[in-house]
């Protein structure tokens, strides 16, 4: 009978192992993602979320996309040309791309596709549309193809947002849309042969015939990997081969598996910005002399280095350094004494030093996210950092949605979050700045600090309509100068993004955005 059991335990290791290696001999690079896929349709969504935008960016390729430094430059276009008064857009499409059927891009399936989104009511159709309700207007008169390589939006006004939310519109074959639903097809470095939901699977292989050269790598499996220690085993054990931003693994989880003799990582510099949320409307905090007391005392730069482990980089500002309306304003080094001067100046002394009481009659609340380690890591060094010049600190945790709604209703005094994406667009400051976007009852807008200024509230209603960069440039600067001065947020840090991969994978050369694009130029050394 022992005899049995061992061959019986023998044959197991080997059916085991043979399972692993048919999972890596089937040739597929596999990529792991922290977030479920929600869906695989390129346009129709009822919601947009990262996971499934960064798959589509592997599949498709849309009008217009962002280059280096967040600015909006042909993808399929090869040139836009814009009307002197700002209200037609005409984009000429390159030469020579085909979608993975085989057909060849048409101004007709641009048309198509635009129009299909234009009058609907999808998720990336919305931002076409001005007002609500009965009051919805859109911005788009008409879309023309005068000929296979042109195409002509018309616009009912003059309108900056046009090709910043164009971006996310994946161009798609001509009468195609009920298909793309279960099987994706467009222009993209590889293109689709499978989807296991419950699995959460994608399959793709490399597009051949891709206009910017078919990728190194023949066959790829994306993979959602949710859990943390899921994730590290299968990256330790080789059936992960790279693992691009995996927000979920905390700092030190990271150093551990650079460790891993068989792994690499690799830190790039990241746009998405974590920052302090003041309310300007509430006691103490609609002092600005207290807002900046609170930026001098938080040491920053400690917190990057002890708790990000140096994973993220000082932020003077929302928008990334690599905007190219970038400027960092008023800027706040770690002093402890200017803090307190401050609050003293504000009329909130403390002459005995007998402790943060002396400063306050109540407790400052800040609100963080209850499912978030790191946040409430984050928030409770900042409450001592705050401690020590005089200013008692609640920190309150939330679940979400309630948090969320907390925050709209103005319930907090300061507010730990981070911005992922939008920040990397100026237009940005009107949506976190003017006083017309301060939440109410029935609009959860995101000038969470209701923060309002006359003069930077004219200075955005003239910047986000101004197509003449260099005038939008300077506006944007003065906007950045005023905000920066009087804090209705704090800039504390730029996340890195981090890329885990195995030591065999080469060409890894991620940009700020985060884009997935890079992986079409991945190498596997053999």
């Amino acid at each position: 009978m022992r005899r049995v059991a061992i061959l019986i335990l023998i044959a197991a290791v080997f059916l085991t192992l043979g399972a692993s290696c048919r999972r890596r001999s089937s040739g597929s690079f596999v990529i792991a993602l922290g977030d479920n896929i929600r869906t695989i349709d390129p346009i129709g969504s009822p919601s947009v979320d990262a996971a499934s935008e960064r798959v589509r960016a592997l599949m498709f390729n849309s009008l217009v996309k962002k280059d280096e430094k967040f600015d909006y430059v042909g993808d399929l276009a090869s040139d836009i040309k814009q009307s002197d008064d700002g209200t037609i857009f005409t984009f000429t499409l390159r030469d020579g791309v085909k979608f993975h059927d085989g057909r060849t891009l048409s101004s007709a399936d641009a048309k198509y596709t635009l129009d299909l989104v234009f009058s609907s009511s999808f998720a990336k159709s919305a931002s076409f549309y001005e007002g609500a309700g009965a009051d919805k207007k859109s911005y788009i008169k008409s879309v023309e193809a005068p000929d296979a390589k042109t195409v002509v939006i018309t616009l009912t006004r003059p309108w900056t947002g046009l090709l910043s939310n164009l971006v996310p519109v994946a161009i798609i074959p001509k009468d195609s849309y009920e298909s793309q639903k279960t099987h994706p097809l467009g222009t993209g470095a590889f293109k689709f042969t499978s989807y296991d939901n419950s699995q959460q699977v994608v399959d793709l292989l490399a597009f051949a015939d891709y206009w910017e050269g078919a990728p190194h790598i023949p066959a790829l499996r994306v993979r959602v990997i949710a859990d943390t220690n899921a994730l590290q085993a299968e990256l330790r054990s080789g059936r992960v081969d790279i693992a691009p931003l995996p927000t979920s693994l905390s700092p030190d989880a990271i150093k551990l598996l650079g460790q891993d003799p068989n792994l690499q990582v690799l830190q790039f510099t990241g746009s998405n910005v974590t920052v302090l949320t003041f309310n300007c409307s509430a006691a103490p905090l609609n002092d600005v002399r207290v807002r900046q007391a609170i930026a001098y005392a938080v040491d920053r730069e400690s917190l990057i280095r002890d708790l990000l482990l140096g994973q993220g980089k000082l932020a003077h500002s929302i928008l990334p350094e690599e905007s190219w309306a970038y400027v960092p304003g008023q800027t706040y080094s770690f002093d402890p004494a200017m803090a307190k001067k401050l609050l003293d100046e504000a009329g909130l002394k403390d002459p005995d030093g007998d402790g943060p009481q002396m400063r306050f009659a109540k407790q400052v609340v800040f609100k963080v996210s209850g499912s978030s380690v790191a946040a409430k890591n984050y928030a409770g060094v900042i409450q001592n950092y705050l401690k020590n010049v005089g200013i008692p600190v609640s920190i309150e945790t939330a679940e979400l949605n309630t948090l969320f709604d907390e925050l709209r209703r103005g319930n907090f005094q300061i507010f730990y979050g981070q911005w992922v994406g939008g920040n990397q667009d100026p237009i940005f400051f009107k949506d976190l700045f003017a006083t017309s976007e301060i939440p109410t009852e029935a609009r959860a807008s995101r000038n969470r600090s209701r923060y309002s200024n006359k003069e930077v509230d004219a200075l955005l209603a003239e910047a986000v309509n101004t197509f003449d960069r260099e005038k939008a440039k300077q506006l944007y600067a003065r906007v950045q100068e005023i905000v920066s001065r009087e804090v209705p947020v704090l800039p504390l840090w730029y996340q890195a993004n981090i890329v885990i991969a195995r030591k065999t994978v080469a060409n890894i050369n991620v940009d700020a955005s985060g884009d997935w694009r890079f992986v079409r130029s991945l190498t596997v050394q053999q």
